[in-house]
């Protein structure tokens, strides 16, 4: 048996009808979790709705042994948001865990992206992370424990062709996983991305036969550690693909220091002012990005850049 279990823990789950999220309920539900299994049932583009793929995780896990509620509601919206969390204090009467996973996909190209398929793919992902998060961190502080994992991934972090609404969501994950971590932190709830690789109905025609193994069940028991009690990192962003298991974070180079500057000063000194190889700052947010940040800053300005 695990050392590392959820016993009487509640875990809201968005997405979790089918790949990455049903996987992260089905091993949180083994490990004695009770979840909430939330999914629209949609289409990849985010439209329709079917009760099948929830209720259908929610079966499997009660046949395993385990404890589970389905939940259909949206997190594209307020409300819907709030019916999420609202379904874990109804069954279980309260939440320890929120993975939001939840997402859909709409392609094309930055020159062609229409408005609405934009703000589709924003109210899944980026706005649903802020409805669901906004109605289960006051619950986990106010209980003085919670776990929060959201979910962006390398085309956020780095960028895609074709999915401009997709990455600014992935992006935008991080500053709502820093807040959270740094409002949370003197309550014991940590929040955390996870940008997972996996290959689910989202690589839907993608040439994946030259891909190495790289099921869900690889990035689950990651997002398992992340959920647990004994996870000591918050606002950091883990990566799993393909059973590589990595961290990613920001850095920024030392810089250079003027008292003052004019653009060709800025032209001649760039090379320097882009260096990384001399002592990158890493800053983690949590528990003081910001505030080093201008701390070092402010010293660097007062011994003029020694």
């Amino acid at each position: 048996m695990s050392e590392l279990r959820f016993d009487q823990r509640v875990a809201v789950i968005t997405g979790s009808g089918r790949g990455l999220g049903r996987a992260y309920a089905e091993l949180l539900a083994s490990l004695g979790a009770r979840i909430v299994v939330n999914d629209v049932g949609g289409s990849l583009k985010g439209e329709g709705a079917d009760v099948g793929p929830a209720q259908e995780v929610v079966d499997a896990i009660k046949a395993a042994g385990g404890e589970a509620v389905a939940n259909t509601d949206s997190v594209a919206t307020e409300q819907g948001g709030r019916a999420i969390i609202q379904s874990a204090l109804d069954h279980y009467g309260r939440i320890d865990i929120l993975i939001h996973n939840a997402g859909n996909v709409r392609r094309a190209p930055l020159r062609e992206m229409s408005y609405d398929d934009f703000n589709a793919v924003l109210d899944v992902h980026l706005r649903g992370a802020f409805h669901v998060v906004r109605e289960a961190f006051p619950r986990m502080c106010d209980q003085h424990y919670g776990r929060i994992v959201l979910t962006s991934s390398v085309s956020g972090l780095y960028g895609n062709k074709q999915v401009v609404n997709y990455a600014t969501s992935k992006t935008g994950m991080i500053g709502l996983c820093n807040v959270a971590g740094l409002e949370g932190a003197e309550h014991d709830v940590k929040c955390n991305i996870i940008a997972p690789g996996a290959v689910t109905r989202m690589a839907e025609g993608l040439d994946t036969s030259v891909y190495p193994p790289m099921g869900p069940e690889l990035v689950a028991p990651l997002v398992a550690w992340m959920c647990h009690e004994r996870c000591n990192v918050s606002g950091e962003i883990l990566s799993a693909m393909a059973g590589r298991l990595s961290r990613m974070y920001l850095a920024e180079t030392p810089g250079v220091y003027r008292p003052s500057w004019t653009i060709d000063e800025v032209e001649a000194h760039m090379a320097a002012i882009r260096d990384t190889t001399k002592d990158p700052w890493i800053l983690p947010p949590v528990p003081m990005g910001q505030p080093d940040h201008i701390r070092r800053s402010f010293e660097m300005a007062r011994k003029g850049g020694a």
